[in-house]
This record gives C-alpha cells, sequence and structure tokens, in this order.
C-alpha cells in the first residue's frame, strides 16, 4: 500500500506539525486538513500547515488514503462519524491519542467498514493551537501503532513508513499495555503536575505570592507540563481511567512509603530512591528522549 495523498482533521499543534513535516520531508505526499473552528482554517491557511485546508471534512477527506484524526481522544468518535459517509473504500483511518484502547474501540464502531490503525506519537509541547506546530516535533521520538489483531499488515507497514518519512520511531504496541505504559511515562505526571500547581495556587495567599515569585526549576517544569490543554488531558484521564487509576494507587503507596521515611529521619532510604531516580533520568538523556541543556533544548520552540 502506497500514502499519497494525506488528510489532518484537526489543525491544532500535533495536526499542524504533521502536516509540516509531511510538506518538509514528504512532498510528494498531497495533504489536505479541515478542523471544525474556521479561526484556525483561517489560521492554517496563513501558515500553510498543509497543502489545502478545506471548507469541509467531505472534502478534506473524499480523495485521501489516510486519515488522520487529531482531536481530543474524547471526541474520537464524533469526528470519526463525520467522516463516515466521506471515505473511499481501502482509506485508512488513524489518529494520534495518547489513551489507545477506548479510541481504538470508538474509531472501530463508528468506522465498521475502514481499515483503522490507531496511532500515538509520543511528542508534544504544553503549547496549543495551529500556531503551536513545527515540523521538528517528531524528529527522534516514538510513534506508538496499535493495530487490532486482524489489521491488515500491508496497512500497517504503509502507517509506519509515514511516520518514519517524519523522523519518527516506530513501536507495535498491545491497545492495553501502551495505556499502562502512557499511565506511568505520561498521564500520571501531569496528574502530579496539575495537582501540585493548584496548591501552590491555593498557598498564594497565605505566602503573600512568594510560592511564584521565587519558583525554582522544579516548580517551573510543574508549571510548563500544567499549562498542556485542558480539554485534552480532561479526556484522556477519562479514557485511560483504569489504567490511571492503577498506577495511581501504586504510586500513591510509593508517596505514604516516602512520607513515613521522612517522619521517621530515614536518610537511607531518602538517598537510595533519589540514587536510582538519578540513574533514570540519565538513561532517558542517552535514549535521546530528552536534553541535557539546562531549559531541556525547548527554548527554540
Amino acid at each position: 500500500m502506497t500514502i499519497e495523498r494525506v488528510a489532518i482533521i484537526g489543525l491544532g499543534l500535533i495536526g499542524g506539525s504533521i502536516g509540516l513535516a509531511a510538506r518538509a520531508m514528504q512532498p510528494e505526499v498531497a495533504t489536505t486538513g479541515w478542523d471544525a473552528d474556521s479561526d484556525v482554517r483561517a489560521r492554517a491557511t496563513q501558515r500553510g500547515l498543509v497543502g489545502a485546508v478545506c471548507d469541509s471534512v467531505a472534502d478534506a477527506v473524499g480523495e485521501a488514503d489516510l486519515v488522520i484524526l487529531c482531536v481530543p481522544v474524547g471526541a474520537m468518535g464524533y469526528a470519526a462519524e463525520a467522516i463516515a459517509p466521506h471515505l473511499r473504500p481501502g482509506t485508512v483511518v488513524s489518529d494520534v491519542g495518547s489513551s489507545k484502547r477506548s479510541v481504538g474501540e470508538a474509531l472501530t464502531k463508528a468506522l465498521p467498514g475502514a481499515v483503522v490503525i490507531p496511532a500515538h506519537p509520543v511528542a508534544g509541547t504544553e503549547k496549543s493551537g495551529p500556531d503551536a506546530g513545527f515540523a521538528e516535533l517528531f524528529r527522534h521520538r516514538w510513534c506508538i501503532l496499535t493495530p487490532g489483531k486482524d489489521a491488515p499488515q500491508d496497512a500497517i507497514e504503509a502507517v509506519s513508513g509515514f511516520w518514519e518519512g517524519l523522523g519518527a520511531k516506530v513501536e507495535i504496541m498491545d491497545a492495553g499495555h501502551h495505556d499502562l505504559v502512557l499511565a506511568v511515562t505520561s498521564h500520571i505526571p501531569h496528574l502530579i503536575a496539575y495537582t501540585i500547581v493548584g496548591t501552590a495556587s491555593d498557598l498564594e495567599d497565605v505566602t503573600r505570592g512568594e510560592v511564584i515569585k521565587y519558583s525554582a526549576g522544579g516548580f517551573r517544569d510543574f508549571t510548563r507540563i500544567a499549562a498542556s490543554n485542558p480539554t485534552m488531558w480532561r479526556d484522556v484521564f477519562l479514557s485511560n481511567r483504569d489504567a490511571v487509576l492503577e498506577v495511581l494507587g501504586r504510586f500513591t503507596e510509593d508517596l505514604s512509603l516516602l512520607q513515613r521515611a521522612i517522619r521517621n529521619g530515614d536518610g537511607d532510604t531518602l538517598f537510595d530512591l533519589f540514587d536510582r531516580t538519578r540513574t533514570i533520568r540519565r538513561s532517558i538523556i542517552d535514549e535521546g528522549q530528552d536534553d541535557a541543556r539546562a531549559d531541556f533544548g525547548r527554548g527554540d520552540h
């Protein structure tokens, strides 16, 4: 299977970045796009996020070999229903949601005659909207595909090849396992960030504004994460509820252990944990999944 025409539904950070990356790295692939917000469509046209920004979803997907849904996970089913009447036979439908079991079920239900290859590019920033996208977002990042057991191999290979053409590394994974892994690596960290920043906000009156004024690097990193799109993350936690609650339970147990160590003056337990986690940080940098610079290399974007 050859992908010659790609339609992107949703032209925010991820959708816009896919369009820009495709135009820069796979110029032979024709790209169309559509967004429900007319202002977003106008800005996407100005920035040239895709080859053609269409006025209707039907125009965007009608000739596509691959349709990528770049909407919040809670809207995936609605987006799939909207494109369903306009797809050609054999069109592959994919997505970029960070929870995969619920999204896969929603897409399969709404598109019983289509080839569905769910995907999750593990990349992003705290910014959102059509001005946030950039072509290098997926370079050296992982894109995880979670195809169903009956998915055609040629479609899997075609979607894999498309993402590799954008600079990503591709992994095939079971949807349930993906959701557990991402609960650990992404969803719970975001939940912690939202919580600690909310706590700091509640303390602002008590500390006369000093929490914000004297923010150290750790708190600044939390605020960056907590600035992420609230609609998207609300939907992520609701759609990946089981895995998030499982990991949150384990985290709560570990937090209680740490609390006891501090209360009991158990420095050995604290040191052992901090030393082990420092090693994990080094491994992430060695894997190329982050930057050792003070600003994590994010200042360019």
